[in-house]
């Protein structure tokens, strides 16, 4: 179910009871030291509206109105307060690190240290301040903090990502357009009008950062550095989402215009499940994630959903949702394992389908109702009323001097631990992370073929690049050759067809005179002819691999040892024999030169030298034809290859 609304209920007015007192109130807690706020003054006028607070490490609870940031005690009380100079951008929470207080105030970060207050050294510094360009909107979206990596980051509209250290030293900076290897990661469709439009989000277990941009694009990148894990386009869900990070190797997109839920998984960014929920209020109803991974929204239909890293949903609080509505996220209670949950309670309720979006009209809010349960459970452990129980808490606290709703309720109950028991154990930050990521499981992945994988499109695009390098240098080397420059590439080419067709007729004919040397080992003139044959092809094979080859020109090598015996050369011949009892016996006969051989029964060897052997010019070894009977031997595989190309040529 889709829904366009962006519908606010009004605010209760007993929230505002006492506002008129406010700052005379605010002046004489100080005054008389309530909350150790000697040095703070009150909060300038009555009714000023409180934005979302959020709970530091020490267990205050931390806030901004107007041009000061506020601190309270757990019961609703002022602990101090901090002018800062500058209007407070509500819309951003505040993130900690240690004692430190980090917000976004106007064009600037401001750092602000509250044990401070109490002495001479200043509270607050600037952090970061930029000088926006003329006729372009570059405010600061949002801002996130890491402690492990001592790192502090910031999305500016039209500008980029921006990662800081805890010093105040720019680290590194991203922008959404990113080309590798003149590949276009993000921002394909406009490039002009892309930009980041989420505040980062960090997942601690996974190490990693998450932003979208306004094309409908999703990025993981690393904390410690730039580098990209995967984008993925989730426009088809829509452009508008947020982002919450869980556990068990899951991260949890909410659509809020098309009320849609994905879970994506961390390492590859595929989507492993998809749930439709009830109409939301509006991009700010962020959604909350436990300690056992369930994700937990409410929805404007009166019904709380949550989702198990698995994609199992749940629906809470259903019974009463027809005259109902929820518009504000859970809060975490101190263990982590449960949530508080505000639902108003209307006098009537109209929801209207139109197309693909839903609007939900109601009439005036009658009370508040806040639950705490636990959604992997399902356990309802407190209710509550306001007006009705939750009024005196209400009423004896300093929130009560400005113009709250529902999400600084929840976050008081949160503070005060409201309807815990005694034996719930609560935990301190740290330790819910470490729970939280305790509990993801290791996993093997495999990408679905059918979602891009920019890690396996990196290792493709590295092979072509090794394959064009290798083919670079082969042509480079081959066009070089002295052949090929002289007589051009495809006379050079019908030569090396020739010479292979010349190889394999010689080792034919070279096959059948060894066959008939082997039946008839006196027969002079068949070893004769095999030496002859033997002496071409080496001679052809020397040019296939050597000036005719594919590769660089070599010079002319001897081959290595004797070739297959008998070998003739015109001023010598030699025979060799082997017996069935291993002897081997040269015979060499010359027609000028002594020769002198030697010969043994029981070796294995026999050898021979001839002075006319230790003669020959080496030069015509590497002749091709060799002595006129080779030469003879070449006319008749040229005749055979005429053969076989009338043959083939014939119809």
């Amino acid at each position: 179910m889709a829904t366009g609304v962006m519908w606010s209920l009004c605010l209760l007015a007993c929230f505002q009871f006492g506002a008129a007192r406010s700052e005379s109130r605010a002046l004489q807690k100080l005054d008389t030291g309530s909350g150790g706020a000697e040095n703070a003054r009150a909060p300038p006028g009555p009714a000023r509206a409180l934005s979302a607070p959020s709970i530091a490490h020490d267990g205050r609870l931390v806030a901004c109105s107007g041009k000061d940031l506020l601190g309270f005690e757990p019961n609703g009380s002022f602990a101090w307060i901090v002018p800062l100079g500058h209007m407070c951008n509500d819309s951003i929470s505040p993130v900690f690190e240690g004692e430190q207080v980090y917000l976004v105030a106007e064009d600037k970060v401001i750092k602000v240290t509250p044990r401070k207050v109490r002495t001479a050294e200043p509270a607050l510094e600037v952090f970061f301040s930029h000088n926006t360009t003329s006729g372009r909107s570059e405010e600061i979206i949002g801002l996130a903090i890491s402690g492990r990596y001592s790192s502090l980051f910031l999305t500016i509209r039209n500008r980029g990502l921006f990662a800081f250290s805890l010093r105040g030293e720019l680290q590194w900076s991203i922008g959404p357009a990113l080309n590798l290897f003149d590949y276009r990661l993000g921002c394909k469709r406009n490039v002009s009008g892309c930009y980041f439009d989420s505040a980062p989000v960090l997942d601690q277990c996974e190490g990693a950062l998450y932003i979208s941009n306004t094309e409908g694009q999703l990025y993981s990148l690393y904390i410690d550095n730039r580098g990209i894990r995967w984008i993925q386009d989730l426009s088809s869900h829509g452009k508008v989402m947020t982002v919450a990070p869980g556990n068990s190797g899951r991260l949890y997109i909410v659509f809020p215009r098309k009320s849609i839920m994905v879970g994506i998984d961390v390492s590859t960014g595929n989507i492993s499940w998809t749930q439709n929920i009830g109409p939301i209020s509006n991009e700010k109803n962020f959604p909350t994630v436990d300690s056992n991974g369930w994700m937990s929204i409410g929805s404007l239909d009166g019904t709380l959903y949550s989702i198990s890293p698995d994609g199992d949903m749940r629906k809470f609080l259903a019974k009463t949702a027809n005259d109902s509505v929820i518009h504000v996220g859970p809060v975490l209670d101190c263990s982590g394992f449960s949530m508080y949950v505000a639902k108003t309670i209307v006098e009537g309720k109209l929801i209207q389908t139109t197309g693909d979006y839903t609007y939900v009209s109601a009439k005036k809010p009658s009370f508040i109702s806040f639950t705490l349960l636990a959604p992997a459970t399902g356990t309802i452990y407190w209710t509550g009323e306001y007006p009705g129980e939750l009024s005196n808490l209400l009423s004896s606290s300093d929130m009560n001097d400005f113009t709250i709703d529902e999400t600084v309720v929840l976050t008081l109950l949160s503070a005060t631990k409201t309807g815990i028991s005694n034996t719930t154990q609560c935990y301190t930050r740290r330790q819910k992370i470490a729970w939280t990521c305790g509990q993801a499981k290791a996993k093997f992945v495999q990408a679905d073929p059918g979602e891009p994988s920019y890690v396996l499109l990196l290792i493709f695009l590295l092979v072509v690049i090794v394959l064009q390098a290798v083919a670079i240098l082969f042509c480079c080397i081959f066009w070089r050759k002295k052949r090929l420059q002289n007589n051009g590439l495809q006379k050079f080419l019908e030569k090396r067809r020739s010479l292979h067709s010349k190889r394999r007729i010689l080792g034919k004919k070279i096959l059948e005179l060894e066959q008939k040397a082997s039946e008839d080992a006196s027969s002079n003139e068949a070893l004769g002819q095999l030496g002859e044959m033997v002496k071409a092809k080496e001679g052809v094979e020397r040019k296939l691999y050597g000036s005719y080859s594919l590769g660089r020109d070599e010079p002319s090598l001897e081959p290595q040892g004797s070739s297959s015996l008998p070998l003739y050369h015109g001023k010598y011949r030699s025979y060799s024999f082997h017996s069935s009892q291993k002897e081997s016996i040269t015979i060499f006969h010359s027609s000028e030169d002594s020769t002198t051989s030697s010969c043994s029964d029981d070796s294995e060897s026999c050898s021979g030298t001839s002075s006319g052997e230790m003669e020959l010019d080496e030069s015509k070894l590497a002749e091709e034809a060799g002595p006129s009977n080779t030469a003879n031997v070449e006319e008749g595989v040229q005749h055979e290859l005429e053969k076989q190309h009338q043959h083939c040529s014939a119809p």
